[in-house]
């Protein structure tokens, strides 16, 4: 089967092409990323582009990247993604592979766009035990740091650590050991993937706070919000208290 991975440079995604790898079952012809138009930087992980581009390269995979603009509808991804899969549907390939565990709302709304697109998903991860998967990735040989937490979960000392068995072991109670939730995201800086490891140094940790997106007369979409405020159906904005904690890295 032809494919290509969903890479965020982060250790779901990384486990998941070399689980694909070692089977043999799947060729990964590629890695398509998304990333911030405005700061060319990796969705969600806030990576710079530069060390995107270090990682793939250690990979010997083509990396292909979409750019999604600040503050982005799910209107704009959709249109994005779709213009992407449009892209590898020319070059021969069906099949996109993920990362996800277990949130069965991701996996439906996943492939319900590939479907409309005439493709289909591969979930190598799907439905193991998050504890499980976490030692498994440390016992590979993979080396990852924290590059994001959400401080609904993680306090900001949380961004920067190794993820190794003492940060499992501090994680609070109800935080996945993989951050399925999206309690934090991480950098595979080496591992069985890379022909060597990924160079960086530790930067500042720096925290931001995210507005929903808006449609084109300025009001909240309520479809776009992770979180919503009660209050039935009138159109105000909505509150708005998450932060996320980034630990910069620095390319070498």
């Amino acid at each position: 089967m032809e494919a290509y991975i969903n890479w965020s440079g982060g250790k779901d995604a990384s486990f998941a092409l070399w689980q694909l790898q070692q089977s043999g079952e799947v060729n990964v012809r590629g890695l398509f990323t998304t990333l911030s138009e405005a700061y060319r930087r990796v969705s969600m992980h806030g990576v710079q582009e530069v060390l995107l581009d270090e990682q793939a390269r250690r990979t010997g995979l083509p990396l292909k990247k979409a750019f999604l603009p600040e503050n982005a509808s799910m209107e704009d991804y959709n249109r994005i993604m779709n213009e992407a899969l449009e892209g590898y549907q020319r070059e021969g390939i069906r099949r996109a592979v993920f990362g996800d565990i277990f949130l069965e709302d991701l996996r439906a709304y996943r492939e319900s766009q590939l479907a409309k697109a005439g493709m289909e998903g591969v979930f190598p991860l799907w439905k193991r035990d998050s504890a499980q998967l976490a030692q498994d990735f440390i016992a590979a040989g993979f080396k990852a740091v924290i590059v994001c937490v959400n401080d609904r979960f993680l306090p900001a000392e949380f961004a920067g650590r190794e993820f190794d068995a003492a940060f499992l072991a501090d994680l609070p109670a109800g935080v996945d050991p993989c951050g399925e939730n999206g309690e934090f995201h991480s950098f595979v800086y080496d591992g069985p993937i890379f022909s060597s490891p990924v160079p960086f140094r530790m930067g500042e940790t720096v925290t931001r706070t995210y507005a929903p997106a808006r449609n084109g007369d300025d009001c909240y979409k309520k479809e776009d919000n992770c979180f919503q405020e009660d209050g039935g159906e009138e159109e105000k904005p909505l509150a708005w208290d998450t932060r996320f904690h980034f630990r910069e890295l620095l390319p070498v």
